[in-house]
C-alpha cells in the first residue's frame, strides 16, 4: 500500500503544498475555511508527516550529533553503545561524527549552535577552550560532555587521578614497592588527560607510600597495544625492574602482558599487571583492572541530552560515575605463582 504524500493532500483539498505545510504547522495564515478543508483530507488519508521534513520546514533538527575521536577503539565502542540504546527507541536520530584533527573538532562544536544542522551534541573525551566553553554556554544549545567536565555545562565524567590511585594502592597492598607505570605521550591535538591524570594518582599513591619516584618507571607513547609492549620490554631491562605495572589503559595492559610472556615471565609471578576500563576481551585474558563503566556514562550521557531537549529540570549537571577494581589473576604478591601468562 502507497501511503498518502503531501502532494496527495494538496491535489485533493485543492491547495499548494505550501498551504497544507501551514496547516500542520498552525500557521495563522490560514482562513477557517481553508484549514477546515485541508484537515478534513489528511483527516480522511491517514496522512503523517515525517518528523525529518516537518523539523526542516520549522527550522529545526531532529538528529543527535554525537563527535567521538577513535570511535574504534573497544572503550568507545561501549560508550556508543550506551548512546544508542537511549536515543534509538527516541524521536531523534544519532548522527557519529568522528575527528581527526582540532579544525574538524571546532567545526563540530559551531555546529552545535545551529539548531536546523543539529537538535543537540555529544561529545567524548573531547578538550574545549574557554571560547568554545562560552560560546556553547551562551547559545544554550542542548551539549552534554562525556569523560569530561567542562564548568557550567552537562557532563559525565570519572575521577582518574582517584582511579590511578586506586589501582596503585591496590599493588601497594600485594607487597610490590617497585611499581612501574605505562601509559600516553601527552596528546598535543586534542588535550586528552586521563592517562595523565592516571598517572599523578599513580605519583600520589607512591608519595602516601613513602616510596620514591622513580623516573625510569615512568614509561610513555603512543597510546596502543604495541607501543605498550616495547615500554614494557626497556622496563624489563632495567638492572632493577618493576615487580608490577600498571597500565593506563586494558589495549596497554594487553600488551605489557604480551612482552612479560616474549621475556619468559609468569604473570603475576614473575609481574603483576593491572589496567584500565575494563573492556569487555578483559575478562577472557584474567587482566585485573580498573572499572568504569563506559556503557553506562553513554547512558547517561544521552538521558542527559534528551532530558535537555525536552525542556526537563536537569536536576544535577556534572554526574561523577563510580570507579572499582575488578582482581583477577594478572595480579599477586612479588614471586607468588598463580596462574601463568597465556
Amino acid at each position: 500500500m502507497t501511503l498518502p504524500t503531501i502532494q496527495d493532500v494538496a491535489r485533493t483539498a485543492d491547495v499548494g503544498v505550501g498551504t497544507v505545510s501551514r496547516v500542520l504547522n498552525n500557521s495563522p495564515l490560514v482562513s477557517e475555511a481553508t484549514r477546515a478543508r485541508v484537515q478534513q483530507v489528511i483527516d480522511d488519508f491517514g496522512y503523517r508527516p515525517s518528523p525529518l521534513a516537518r523539523a526542516l520546514s520549522l527550522g529545526y533538527s531532529t538528529t543527535v550529533a554525537a563527535v567521538i575521536p577513535y570511535f574504534t577503539r573497544p572503550s568507545v565502542v561501549l560508550r556508543l553503545r550506551g548512546l544508542a540504546d537511549v536515543i534509538g527507541p527516541s524521536d531523534f536520530d544519532l548522527v557519529l561524527y568522528d575527528v581527526e584533527t582540532p579544525e574538524q573538532r571546532d567545526r563540530r562544536f559551531t555546529m552545535m549552535t545551529r539548531p536546523a544542522r543539529s537538535a543537540g551534541m555529544i561529545m567524548a573525551s573531547l578538550a574545549v577552550d574557554d571560547q568554545v566553553a562560552a560560546g556553547l554556554r551562551e547559545s544554550g544549545a542542548p551539549a552534554v560532555f562525556i569523560d569530561r567536565r567542562v564548568e557550567g555545562l552537562r557532563c559525565v565524567w570519572i575521577d582518574d587521578v582517584a582511579g590511578g590511585e586506586s589501582a596503585t594502592r591496590y599493588l601497594l597492598g600485594l607487597g610490590h614497592e617497585r611499581i612501574a607505570f605505562v601509559g600516553d605521550v601527552h596528546d598535543e591535538w586534542f588535550g586528552f588527560t586521563s592517562s595523565y591524570d592516571r598517572l599523578d594518582g599513580y605519583r600520589q599513591a607512591l608519595a602516601a607510600a613513602g616510596l620514591p619516584d622513580r623516573p625510569e618507571y615512568v614509561r610513555l607513547a603512543p597510546h596502543g597495544r604495541e607501543e605498550a609492549h616495547r615500554l614494557t620490554g626497556e622496563l624489563l631491562s632495567l638492572p632493577d625492574p618493576p615487580t608490577a605495572v600498571f597500565a593506563a589503559s586494558d589495549l596497554q595492559a594487553f600488551g605489557v602482558l604480551e612482552a612479560a610472556r616474549t621475556g619468559g615471565l609468569t604473570v603475576p609471578g614473575g609481574l603483576s599487571v593491572i589496567g584500565f576500563d575494563d573492556i569487555e576481551v578483559s575478562p577472557y585474558l584474567g587482566l585485573t583492572t580498573v572499572r568504569q563503566p563506559l556503557y553506562e556514562s553513554g547512558v547517561r550521557g544521552a538521558e542527559l541530552l534528551l532530558g535537555a531537549l525536552a525542556g526537563d529540570d536537569p536536576g544535577e549537571t556534572s554526574v561523577q560515575l563510580p570507579l572499582e577494581i575488578v582482581e583477577r589473576w594478572s595480579t599477586g604478591p612479588p614471586g607468588s605463582a598463580q596462574a601463568p601468562t597465556r
